[in-house]
């Protein structure tokens, strides 16, 4: 009776500790890539990554944990976002971040299976990333940025705090922002607030310089700065080139915060943590084709207060109580 008891027990230890052994075994761990336009040395750009990183380890992945992830910094360099694209794909991830939407041809020419998600793409839709908002279709989906109304504010606030201005100048890099969509929006709305527009596509710090010198020979001229990882990078010399000629400017958070007069967008280190959600996802089998995008609902009012008096403007008491962030 011992002996067959001994026996039986030894027999289910036998069967017990292999499952216990394949139970210990650790975690695979996933590889993710990420593809940004911004340069490493950027803090903001590191701010949306860290707030990206930060948003995936409270979903429980962890870096050399159960996850590694590569990151390429491209800078605004058009051959880096074609050579990195090639490099993240070949490194076979289960998943890739795209931002901003300068970066996604070049991933798409490398790959129609690994899923991407994106963050800051104005109209997806009509870039041919995806197929529809609600149904993206592909191996892409993530995270859109603007509409038409919202981008039309950015005239109305320049007017509303400067009504003396009467044209504006829009600053953008043609090889790193598709620049299109906000080109036609600012356009349309123009007429309604009296104002003519000016496109100053600029590559380096020369042009910059000539088209915010040719902006100033007028009276009543302004800058709209647009969403892109060059004019990211050149960020201090499109300020001080609007501060040595007394034009007010409205670009992103970073913008105003450093210098400029306004910013009235969404929060882009916000929207990195929210793409982490979609990321994690993908990584626990969701399929890409059916995560819909997503489009920002919230959007804040900066107002660098410092500068509209260096200006001469007085802001509007009902702007300010509206203005989610004033600095002083």
């Amino acid at each position: 009776m011992i002996r067959r008891e001994f026996i039986a027990l030894a027999a289910g230890a036998a069967v017990a500790w292999p499952l216990a052994a394949r139970a210990q075994q650790p975690e695979r761990i996933r590889r993710l890539g990420v593809l940004t336009g911004f340069s490493e040395n950027d803090p903001f750009a590191h701010r949306m990554v860290s707030a990206f990183a930060d948003a995936l380890g409270r979903l429980g992945w962890v870096e050399g944990k159960n996850i590694r992830i590569d990151y390429r910094f491209a800078a605004g360099d058009q051959t880096l976002f074609k050579a990195y694209a090639a490099e993240l794909v070949g490194l076979s991830p289960d998943a890739i971040l795209a931002t901003p939407a300068t970066v996604v041809p070049a991933l798409r020419e490398q790959t129609r299976t690994i899923p991407i998600v994106f963050v800051l793409v104005i109209d997806p839709v009509g870039l041919g990333f995806v197929q529809s908002l609600a149904r993206p279709g592909g191996n892409f989906t993530g995270f859109g940025s603007f509409d038409a109304p919202i981008i039309g504010k950015w005239l109305q606030l320049l007017k509303e705090i400067a009504p003396s201005v009467t044209r504006v100048a829009v600053i953008f890099n043609p090889d790193t922002t598709f620049a299109a969509p906000f080109n036609r929006a600012i356009q349309d709305a123009a007429p309604s607030f009296g104002v003519t527009v000016t496109l100053a596509p600029v590559r380096d710090d020369a042009a910059i310089e000539g088209a915010i010198a040719a902006e100033a020979r007028e009276p009543g001229g302004s800058l709209i700065s647009l969403p892109d990882s060059f004019n990211t990078r050149h960020r201090d010399v499109i300020i001080a080139a609007a501060t040595r000629r007394d034009l007010p400017l409205i670009g992103t958070p970073d913008f105003a915060g450093a210098g400029a007069l306004m910013s009235y967008m969404f929060d882009p280190v916000d929207l990195h943590a929210q793409a982490a959600s979609y990321i994690d996802r993908i990584l626990r089998g969701a399929n890409p084709a059916d995560l819909p995008v997503q489009q920002p609902t919230r959007y804040s009012l900066i107002i660098n207060l410092k500068t509209a008096k260096a200006l001469g403007l007085t802001v509007p008491p009902a702007l300010l109580d509206l203005a989610d962030e004033v600095i002083e």
